[in-house]
């Protein structure tokens, strides 16, 4: 039985203290620039060759690097991966960056779950056999032989969100739907049965870049991520310290 080595993290873990209106610790101020400066290293290193990456998605990425790095979760240099679903399944959403040299490292298409949505990705679920894509922070697990061939295991961090991706079998593969071909056939990508499936060209590379806890990242403008998410207070404190900062 594999068993999980990352906790779950909830509100609960998170100790967050919120700022008051005028004050901030130097400590908070200290990290909080800190970050806003590799925030803009690495968006001006990538924001020509990423597409439609947005600076405020790479920036709630970011903060949960930042938050999984702090606890001890990843180990430092590990690559960041993140997806976009607000964006329609035409266009490319998933993006790796190198933590190291801060630059983008590749940048794909990426199917989501067949009841989120057609082109676009609205509907989100952790509830087993939805066939629904998850959002929030996962880590990344170990790669195995599977039907879809070499594929990527995920385990959600996120408890009520993401937490049961491992059980649901939710993984990252390659799919013969998750290609330009079938755009140009279909008006948009295949769909999952709730995972991330990328196309096959330079999908072992993909694998063997991100595999053994590295962070990944899936976002979408959800309320109820907003309102449910560890991370999304995480990101909201440090924007609001970064208000102060400036």
């Amino acid at each position: 039985m594999f068993l999980i080595a990352s906790p779950v993290l909830s509100f609960g873990d998170a100790h967050l203290v919120q700022p008051g209106p005028t004050s901030v610790e130097p400590m908070e101020r200290s990290v909080t620039e800190k970050n806003l400066e590799l925030l803009e290293r690495i968006w001006e290193n990538v924001r020509q060759d990423a597409g439609s990456l947005r600076k405020e998605v790479l920036q709630r990425a970011l903060s949960g690097y930042h938050l999984l790095a702090e606890k001890g979760m990843l180990a430092e240099g590990k690559p960041l991966t993140l997806v976009d679903f607000d964006l329609p399944s035409t266009e490319k959403r998933l993006w790796i960056i190198d933590m190291e040299a801060k630059t983008l490292k590749h940048a794909s298409l990426v199917a989501h779950g067949r009841n989120s949505g057609d082109l676009l990705a609205t509907n989100f679920s952790n509830t087993p056999d939805s066939y629904m894509s998850s959002l929030g922070f996962y880590l990344t697990g170990e790669k195995y032989i599977g039907k879809h061939g070499v594929s990527l295991r995920l385990d959600g961090l996120e408890k009520g969100i993401n937490d049961k991706a491992r059980a649901r079998a939710i993984v990252i593969h390659s799919a013969d739907y998750a290609t330009e071909e079938f755009v140009a056939s279909y008006g948009r990508l295949g769909r999952s049965l709730g995972c991330p499936a990328l196309p096959h060209e330079n999908f072992e590379g993909v694998i063997a870049l991100i595999q053994d806890k590295s962070c990944l990242y899936i976002h979408a403008d959800q309320p109820f991520y907003q309102e449910k998410s560890i991370f999304a207070a995480e990101a909201a404190f440090e924007q609001g310290l970064a208000q102060q900062v400036q």
